[in-house]
């Protein structure tokens, strides 16, 4: 059958799977029973253990979920780490439920998945070599993708239960306190651990600096430590940043920031106190940077921005331009050390983020949202999933969550390279065009027709070109001329859930 959106679900992920097709982006106000995560009954004077090995041994469980969370991104060492010794230690059909995978952590997960240790993985996603495997059918079972603020609602519910946590932590006392903000490996908030730390089964926290007891402040506290296990390094903060937080030079890229700027500052929610979250694209980037200049111009200051943190956004905050940063994950070095000297950087969980089903998320507040895409359609639907050749090479993120903004804007090239970003129709949708107010590429702004309040206002402005969606993927498709279709199997490869759980969209298997 067909969703809301025109995607044809399967009766495997309908039936099977258990699986209720998308209907809309209007969640409600669901009455949700929280799954209640275990009292430790904790014996002794510490937590201190010398070894992985023993903690693996005496704890875990073929056909058991294990989780990890992404903090570190490409510095990571502790996911190899810990997973060498399960492969070793010769486990079998594990669930791997990740806060998201990282390239880092690509060729571990292959190897795990062949020997048979992980049969299934829930994450926010995963690119290179493990996308490209995944797409062309390394797993039997689906990839299921879910947004972070669905997977904190899934923990909570119990839809993902966790039994083994693997949280690396920059510093931890030896009851178990910790936080992600000192030590030579800190790398700022723990938001997306947080949710694992309060409800997995046992949680283990792997750490090179044993701090003095009590240590604080205490992201993570004692109350929910199981053992803390002392290694040599638990990973490269110098690495968080990737080339997605890179300050651009880029022509085109600079001209889509500054249309941004001036849809945001000629819209009806540019005013005192506004809220909005950027990304971490060199055009989002450079967005706060132009908005940085319009709010002195215009006298203006922000109450708060959320999401993933970057430094641009820590400087608004030290000039008095935005009042609370609302970080639930740092993009970069200079954010993560921000947090312990900044009262105004505030880590918040993945539940307080965008969980859907709590009693509210900072999502639900937002004034103006300002995403990236791999492909947009003319229905506006966007996907950050997969690339053109239909391989797997993104991650849901905070995407779908941020797009309840009452303003979500994409900012997108109209082509890159020989490759069209507004299309007919994207190869597969993450967020559906419901959510989505306004398209901004180098030659031109379109609107959801959905939003006329929106049209009628920047008609009202000559540095807002306006032009239809339509207008823009022919202009697309004349540019770089009309693709070969991906051809696919029937085979399912990845779910693509909503943030409310049910399925928007599945990724088949590309034929070899």
């Amino acid at each position: 059958m067909k969703n809301k959106v025109g995607r044809e679900i399967s009766d495997t992920v309908l039936n099977e799977m258990g699986y209720k097709p998308f209907e809309s982006t209007e969640i409600g106000h669901p009455v949700v029973t929280y799954t209640d995560h275990k009292v430790r009954v904790t014996k002794g004077d510490d937590k201190l253990v010398e070894s992985i090995e023993d903690v693996i041994k005496a704890n875990l469980k073929d056909g058991m979920t294990i989780s990890f969370h992404h903090h570190f991104r490409n510095g990571d060492f502790v996911f190899n780490m810990v997973m060498d010794k399960i492969i070793e230690l010769g486990y079998k059909d594990l669930t791997l439920a990740p806060s998201s995978l990282t390239g880092i952590m690509n060729d571990k997960v292959i190897e795990a998945v062949k020997a048979g240790v992980i049969t299934n993985i829930t994450s926010s996603g995963m690119r290179g070599s493990l996308g490209e495997a995944i797409s062309h059918g390394l797993m039997k079972n689906p990839v299921i993708f879910r947004s972070h603020g669905n997977r904190a609602r899934s923990i909570e519910n119990g839809n993902i239960k966790i039994d083994v946590a693997f949280i690396g932590v920059p510093n931890a006392d030896r009851m178990g306190n910790a936080n992600g903000m000192e030590g030579d490996s800190a790398f700022g908030s723990l938001g997306y651990a947080l949710i694992d730390a309060k409800y997995a089964d046992k949680v283990v926290l792997l750490t090179d600096t044993i701090a003095d007891y009590p240590n604080t402040p205490a992201s993570i506290q004692q109350t929910q430590v199981d053992y803390v296990v002392k290694v040599d390094k638990v990973g490269d903060p110098d690495r968080i940043g990737s080339g997605a937080t890179r300050f651009t030079k880029n022509p085109k890229e600079l001209k889509i920031a500054k249309m941004v700027n001036d849809v945001i500052v000629n819209s009806p929610y540019f005013k005192q106190d506004f809220s909005f979250q950027t990304g971490t694209g060199g055009a989002s980037l450079a967005v706060t940077r132009f908005l940085r200049q319009s709010m002195l111009d215009h006298n203006i200051t922000a109450a708060f921005t959320c999401g993933g943190t970057t430094s641009p956004i820590v400087s608004l905050l030290e000039e008095g331009l935005v009042k609370k940063v609302m970080d639930v994950q740092d993009f970069d070095k200079g954010a993560a050390s921000s947090m312990k000297k900044n009262p105004g950087q505030i880590e918040i969980d993945g539940s307080w983020y965008a969980d859907p089903d709590n009693k509210g998320a900072m999502v639900d507040q937002l004034d103006i949202a300002i995403l990236s895409a791999l492909e947009i359609d003319t229905d506006f639907n966007v996907n950050v999933l997969t690339g053109s050749n239909g391989e797997i090479r993104g991650a849901v993120g905070g995407h779908q969550d941020a797009g309840t903004a009452k303003m979500t804007i994409i900012t997108a090239p109209l082509t890159r390279g020989r490759i069209a970003t507004i299309v007919p129709a994207v190869n597969s949708i993450t967020t559906p065009g419901s959510s989505i107010d306004v398209v901004v590429t180098e030659v031109g702004v379109a609107v959801n027709p959905a939003r006329q309040d929106l049209i009628a206002e920047f008609k009202k402005h000559p540095s807002v070109p306006l032009v239809s969606i339509e207008e823009l993927q022919a202009k697309a498709e004349k540019t770089v001329g009309k693709p070969k279709p991906v051809e696919y199997t029937d085979r399912t490869v990845a779910v693509v859930e909503y943030r409310d759980g049910s399925v928007i969209d599945e990724i088949k298997q590309i034929k070899d």
